[in-house]
């Protein structure tokens, strides 16, 4: 633990732990849940170990006999321990008491939610700002704030070391790696999605090679609002025997349970005003490394363009969705830790879009657009400027996101921000 960098949701976890009794960390397998969560233990039962998994079976109440914080690692291999925890809590509500881990959602649901008793923590990938890429200097919750306060600072991170952030994942275990065994740990993570996790969780798989291509076409239609039959279509392309929509629906769920699908909803303003907003989500996987690595996109190959489009079921630009899904993984990250929501923006028949937008506490917005480009022109803020007449003082503050050197505020009041120095 002595090479432990430091999260942004440690900082929620430092003002939740001393003051709940309970707290549960989600998210996919491999964000660092554990290495978080063992740095505030002092007692720990590790549950993909039978050992201990049978302690806990034959003796659930050696939990509240613990003295220190008690950690139940992956607690969905056994959801009884979910209500054990839930009933301690009541019998002596003290901070502090338990901290679980999970990397899925249990198909045995636990008896009751917890609600009250145990909080649910949601943790992601590593962000930009948590990837030692140099120190940001625009912070999202000043930006919800509505200060307008100056925008500034420069990057040192160019197109190609995106690319390289993209590539490179935001799983801990995996970012230290290069080139063929980077690759090989991707591979291995997706392989273990369909062979493992699947039947874990009560689903034998047939045809694994159609759930890797569901897979890919997911990935493919990253950051798009792509309905999930044209993903289906594009899956099965000149295949008679197609699965059962039933069955591709199966796909989806198991891998929102894993939190694998991370998709961002689409926006629905409080006051219902904009009666022709779509309501479908953005697509995005967990970590757009995997997205690439399923698409079989290296960094050479999506700098060079060398017909990457053209190998997705989509024909589209490829690099700006990845780009895109990266700041979503980094927006998202940084949103939680300001207690607001990420969304984003499209109408019915397509004439405005907006990335995303991020709602505060107290429902005001911030609207985002990315762009894979170092400059941004008057076309690239055409949404941002209908956006602000049409909700005025609701927005906060509007942004570009780019892949520029330097930050700053346009005389229009849009800030212009490298992804690099936006954080938390």
């Amino acid at each position: 633990m002595g090479n432990y960098r430091r999260r942004v949701v440690d900082g929620e976890l430092d003002e939740l732990l001393p003051e709940l009794s309970a707290l549960a960390i989600e998210g996919a397998k491999g964000v660092g849940k554990t290495e978080t969560a063992l740095r505030r233990s002092e007692v720990v039962y590790a549950l993909d170990d039978g050992v201990q998994r049978d302690l806990l079976a034959a003796d659930p109440g050696r939990i509240s006999r613990a003295t220190g914080t008690v950690l139940i690692d992956e607690w969905q291999r056994h959801p009884a321990v979910w209500d054990e925890v839930r009933r301690s809590v009541d019998r002596d509500p003290r901070p502090g008491r338990f901290i679980l881990t999970g990397s899925a959602t249990p198909t045995e649901a636990p008896m009751h939610s917890g609600a009250g008793r145990i909080v649910q923590v949601r943790m992601r990938p590593m962000s930009l700002a948590e990837r030692g890429l140099g120190a940001t200097t625009v912070s999202l919750q000043a930006l919800l704030s509505g200060r307008r306060d100056p925008i500034e600072g420069e990057s040192a991170v160019d197109l190609p070391g995106y690319v390289d952030e993209i590539v490179g994942s935001g799983f801990p275990g995996i970012r230290p790696l290069s080139g063929r065994a980077r690759r090989a740990q991707l591979d291995g993570y997706i392989a273990r999605i369909v062979e493992r996790d699947f039947p874990e969780l009560g689903h034998r798989i047939r045809r694994p090679a159609t759930l890797r291509a569901w897979l890919a076409a997911y990935a493919a239609a990253t950051g798009t609002t792509t309905a999930y039959n044209a993903i289906l279509d594009a899956t099965t392309a000149g295949e008679v025997d197609k699965p059962a929509k039933s069955t591709t629906i199966t796909y989806r769920d198991v891998l929102a349970q894993l939190w694998l699908l991370d998709p961002v909803p689409g926006w629905l303003p409080v006051d219902n005003s904009f009666a022709r907003l779509a309501r479908a989500p953005s697509h995005h996987l967990a970590d757009p490394a995997l997205a690439a690595r399923l698409l079989n996109l290296t960094a050479e190959t999506l700098l060079a363009g060398s017909g990457a489009s053209k190998r997705t079921p989509f024909g589209a630009n490829t690099l700006g969705q990845l780009f895109e899904s990266l700041v979503a993984l980094s927006m998202r990250v940084y949103a939680q830790s300001a207690e607001a929501g990420v969304n984003h923006l499209r109408t019915r028949n397509g004439d405005h879009e907006v990335d995303f937008i991020v709602t505060g506490p107290g429902g005001r917005i911030v609207a985002f657009e990315t762009k894979l480009a170092s400059t941004v022109d008057e076309q690239d803020v055409v949404h941002l400027r209908w956006l602000r007449n049409a909700v005025g003082d609701l927005l906060a503050d509007a942004a570009v996101i780019t892949t520029g050197r330097n930050a700053y505020r346009r005389p229009d009041g849009i800030a212009v921000i490298p992804a690099a120095l936006l954080g938390p």
